[in-house]
């Protein structure tokens, strides 16, 4: 047993000496164990999904750093935050859909920190490296709307410029299948029974200045034109259909 663990500490001393640092699979494994902290194990399993890509693969539109942080920092503190306020109470056996119909009476600690753990898994797989177009169905579904895609755009950039200090801009489909886009205030979301106008969000734009102060600065409207170049139109019309079909 002695000798088998001195022979372990030697090849891993080696391993450390002949590159200078540690291995990738060393610090993978450390990556892992820090982002799985606080992970849930209740009856509703929530858990902190992994980046559908890498930090900068959305670059030049969003950069690395910003990504790196938004995501393992602000994202993260909110998932842990929410699962310490669900804990070892009965809300912690709810899903989400069921915790925001009713978020008008729980803790603000579960509406904003849901809401962030929430808004931000739709905001991720919502973007794409370069961005996923839209199938000719969905886009003749959005011009019937909104009366052409420029309206469409103009209407959601303007979602997204007029939300005072921080918030989302959404793109929306209600119960009875119609397209509206809204914003809603900090890390509030339009399934929230506190929402002025409630539906099932589609697309979803952060406007919370860490999601683009590193690169743009206070210039969110430049943030906003670059944002259209990486929505992955796929995801959104699979929600479209999702919602739809379980109406």
């Amino acid at each position: 047993m002695k000798k088998s663990f001195i022979t372990i500490i030697m090849i891993s001393a080696f391993s450390f000496a002949s590159s200078g640092q540690p291995s990738n699979e060393i610090i993978h494994h450390k990556k892992q164990e820090k982002m799985e902290t606080n992970k849930n194990t209740n009856k509703i399993n929530f858990e902190f999904k992994a980046l559908p890509y890498a930090y900068d693969a959305l670059e030049p539109y969003i950069d690395k750093m910003t990504m790196e942080i938004h995501y393992s920092r602000h994202h993260k503190a909110y998932f842990d935050n929410f699962i310490k306020a669900i804990s070892g109470t009965p809300i912690e056996n709810l899903t989400l859909n069921e915790i925001f119909a009713g978020i008008s009476n729980y803790p603000a600690a579960v509406r904003n920190n849901g809401g962030g753990y929430y808004n931000h898994e739709l905001f991720w797989d919502n973007m794409a490296p370069n961005g996923v177009k839209m199938s000719e169905n969905f886009e003749k579904k959005l011009v019937a709307q909104f009366g052409s895609l420029e309206k469409l755009k103009e209407e959601f950039a303007n979602a997204g410029m007029t939300r005072f200090g921080s918030g989302w801009a959404w793109l929306n489909v209600d119960g009875k299948g119609n397209l509206f886009i809204s914003s809603t205030p900090n890390q509030d979301n339009p399934l929230m029974d506190i929402a002025e106008k409630k539906g099932t969000p589609l697309l979803a734009m952060d406007v919370w200045e860490h999601a683009y102060y590193l690169k743009y600065q206070n210039k969110r409207a430049d943030y906003i034109n670059a944002f259209w170049n990486v929505i992955n139109w796929k995801v959104v019309e699979e929600r479209y259909e999702k919602s739809i079909n379980n109406k």
